[in-house]
């Protein structure tokens, strides 16, 4: 099968590293023009656009900022026009324990819920009334395994923010498919990426494949590929779908 995203102009959050980057830069190599997203890495993810080509370019907000938030859709679809998709990949996973302070424990649950959780949902509103003025889109929110078996207890902020990701997702495919619009989840498990490395440094990398049928961690681009397939359209009759990619850790 040949993808062809010549057509397709995307914007993918949080594309200046790990994740992120691997799928900007799957959908450029398969034709797509990518809006790179970044929030504080204007050298990476201006390298990342270069590396992209076809007219990409970057767009930089904190998306723990409602109107910066609103304003990176702004600034997309002014700089393209027309947007075709819509990545949700930017995440944080603090690290929040039972013993830390209240006001640390409420700034790590709310900074959580703004990067992983609001701001998509935002810029899922933002890309339906885009999509609804057109010809439809599609929208995949990357989640996590942890949204379906929960996480360790330091880290229940970041489960339940791709909890009610994966929520928003399947309400959206639920809910405006008549307007051509499909929607996704992809769930990585354990992925070798920068936001990951906490979690390695405090648990160490055995405890994080102990439970893995693979013998090795996800890499970053063994997920961008599943990225590529579902914006292409050949799948959008799996619209409310999980793509689970974490390496056979569990089954749901």
């Amino acid at each position: 099968m040949h993808i062809d995203l010549s057509d397709h102009t995307l914007l993918v959050t949080g594309a200046s590293r790990g994740i992120g980057r691997a799928i900007a830069l799957a959908c450029a190599e398969a034709g797509a023009t990518i809006a790179v997203h970044y929030a504080h890495s204007q050298d990476a993810a201006q390298a990342v656009a270069s590396e992209c080509g076809r007219g990409a370019q970057t767009f930089q907000a904190d998306l723990r900022d409602i109107d910066a938030t609103a304003q990176l859709w702004a600034d997309v679809a002014a700089g393209y026009g027309r947007v075709d998709g819509l990545v949700n990949n930017a995440g944080v996973a603090p690290a929040t324990p039972l013993e830390a302070s209240s006001d640390d424990w409420q700034g790590a649950w709310a900074n959580t819920m703004h990067v992983n959780l609001r701001a998509p949902e935002l810029l899922c509103r933002r890309a339906i009334r885009h999509f609804r003025d057109g010809d439809g889109g599609r929208i995949i929110n990357i989640a996590s395994r942890a949204a379906f078996r929960g996480d360790t207890p330091d880290y229940m902020t970041y489960a339940a923010s791709k909890g009610g990701l994966v929520a928003l997702t399947r309400s959206i495919a639920r809910g405006f498919g008549d307007d051509g619009i499909v929607a996704f989840t992809v769930a990585p498990g354990f992925t070798r990426t920068d936001m990951a490395q906490d979690f390695i440094d405090t648990y160490g990398e055995a405890h994080a494949t102990s439970d893995l049928a693979l013998d090795e961690l996800t890499e970053p681009n063994d997920v961008a590929p599943f990225v590529v397939f579902l914006v292409s359209g050949v799948a959008d009759h799996a619209t409310g779908a999980t793509i689970d990619v974490n390496a056979g850790s569990y089954v749901h």
